[in-house]
């Protein structure tokens, strides 16, 4: 039995490591053994709670060198086969160089340092596209983020020609590095305020004295669909089932108010998939973006994640497709529904690593719907805390009905969540403290957006119900969770727009 451990501390960790080792393939019935590196203090109490399949490895502290000591020790030790490590923050600081260096390259799935920048600096990673011929936004062009002379004129010049410019921090950001700018009056505060955001990431990177570059690129419209990409060393690839990503903190578009986030829900498959946006995806992303990076000589295998923008006919079919951004590792949490839907998780790894994706493909539970629903911190504390993503309330007791939501087929999956040995509870650790997963499947007559419908209204009443709660100090009966009520609803409203499906 092989062992793939996931490094890191977020939700689609413990979720990908518990799918390896508990998700059965008639077509690759090898067994797989899930483990994940590090993890956040509830997972393993909670995994042993829930009688899960998955090993933990600890590591010292959330340094890139202590993950680097306990994923080579474990390596060394014949106790993890393959590592897939999910935070981008570790392969941008080179973890998969300082392992490669170790020994052990064949046995770490991502880029080196030298390749990260494909996601860590989106103005090169614009380039890699242009040369490569990989459609972007229609215009877009790199100023000095301090000109705001600069900023201004390749604002005004998107507005008039495209109907609204983005201003994008160039570098990692956690996704929320992206501004929408739709007139000219918000131009100065948008520009003003993303400087504020990111001026002290910048100066740790490069210090004071180096020009801050800005991306300021044209508005893309259309559908927002991304695509995990696995891809082995030898340049072939397999693209997994799409999901929607709801990155926005509420519903409608984002605003000052209504930021940007790490992600709040997705469901797979995205409402809008089709065997032919597939296929696209394949000719005009995957395959000239493979033999770029062949070229440059950063190929290994590796996860990639474009976010892109695509145009749809009224029967449909996709008739254009933009890179929005590329990522260099799965989405979060848009990776639960995946993997949720995935039979051959393990295999799949096991493939990237060993060259032979050309001969395992994604066995995917076609005839299911996934939804996954992060429970975030609400507003209200002793500070007057605005909730997640601005300032969240710490350290209060989380009470679950696991026996719930066993019965009704929920899962939940520990995140921002510690565990307190002296007091035998979970406590929350701020913004996405836990993430409600479940599937469902479409029989025969039936419409995807009214099985999804059933769907959200279950894990919805699930929340309602308390059934999954942060304690607030001040109220001991109530809830300090919320979540964004309309993650799943888009099946529905495909449905009513093109016809059921």
């Amino acid at each position: 039995m092989k062992t793939i451990a996931f490094a890191g501390t977020d939700g689609r960790t413990l979720l990908c490591a518990l799918t390896v080792s508990t998700a059965t393939s008639e077509a690759y019935p090898d067994p797989y053994q899930g483990a994940v590196v590090r993890g956040t203090p509830a997972m393993p109490v909670f995994s042993r709670q829930m009688d899960w399949p998955v090993n933990f490895i600890p590591t010292r502290s959330n340094s890139v060198a202590h993950y680097t000591e306990a994923i080579i020790d474990a390596l060394t030790q014949g106790t993890v086969d393959y590592v897939v490590p999910m935070p981008e923050a570790l392969l941008f600081e080179g973890l998969v160089d300082t392992v490669t260096a170790a020994g052990f390259g064949d046995r770490i799935l991502g880029l080196s340092r030298d390749g990260a920048f494909i996601e860590g600096d989106k103005i090169r990673c614009k380039g890699l596209c242009r040369e490569a011929g990989i459609p972007v936004a229609d215009s877009w062009t790199e100023v000095n983020a301090g000109d705001y002379d600069a900023v201004l004129a390749a604002c005004l010049e998107r507005i008039d020609a495209f109907g609204g410019a983005v201003l994008k921090y160039p570098y990692s950001a956690g996704g929320k590095g992206a501004r929408i700018i739709l007139n000219s009056w918000e131009i100065r505060e948008v520009w003003a305020t993303l400087l504020g955001d990111y001026k002290d990431n910048y100066k740790k990177i490069f210090g004071k004295k180096v020009p801050w570059p800005l991306l300021v690129e044209s508005l893309m419209a259309g559908v927002e669909i991304s695509f995990t990409i696995f891809v082995d060393a030898g340049g072939h690839y397999r693209i997994l089932p799409t999901a929607m990503d709801y990155p926005e903190r509420f519903e409608g578009p984002a605003s000052r108010t209504n930021p940007i986030t790490g992600g709040v829900g997705a469901i797979s498959p995205h409402p809008m998939e089709t065997p032919q946006l597939m296929e696209m995806a394949g000719k005009t992303i995957a395959e000239p973006l493979i033999e770029a990076m062949r070229e440059k000589g950063i190929l290994r295998p590796c996860i990639l994640y474009p976010g892109c923008f695509v145009s749809f006919d009224a029967n449909r079919q996709p008739t254009r497709i933009r890179v929005c951004e590329v990522n260099i590792r799965p989405g979060e949490p848009e990776a639960q529904p995946v993997a949720r839907r995935i039979r051959n998780l393990g295999a799949l790894v096991e493939a990237t690593m060993t060259g032979r994706l050309d001969q395992v493909a994604p066995e995917v539970r076609e005839e299911q719907v996934a939804i996954s629903m992060a429970l975030v911190t609400g507003p209200g504390g002793p500070d007057g805390q605005k909730g997640y993503p601005w300032s969240c309330t710490k350290g209060e007791p989380v009470d679950m009905d696991t026996k719930y939501l066993r019965r009704k087929g929920i899962q939940a999956i520990p995140s921002a969540m510690t565990f307190s040995e002296e007091e035998q509870i979970y406590k929350s650790d701020g913004t996405r403290v836990a993430f409600l997963n479940a599937n469902a499947t479409i029989k025969p007559g039936q419409a995807r957006g009214e099985v999804a419908e059933r769907l959200r209204q279950k894990l919805l009443a699930a929340h309602d119900n308390g059934k999954l709660r942060v304690v607030p100090r001040e109220d001991v009966g109530g809830n300090r969770l919320d979540l964004r009520r309309d993650v799943g609803a888009h099946f529905q409203q495909a449905d009513d727009l093109f016809g059921p499906k």
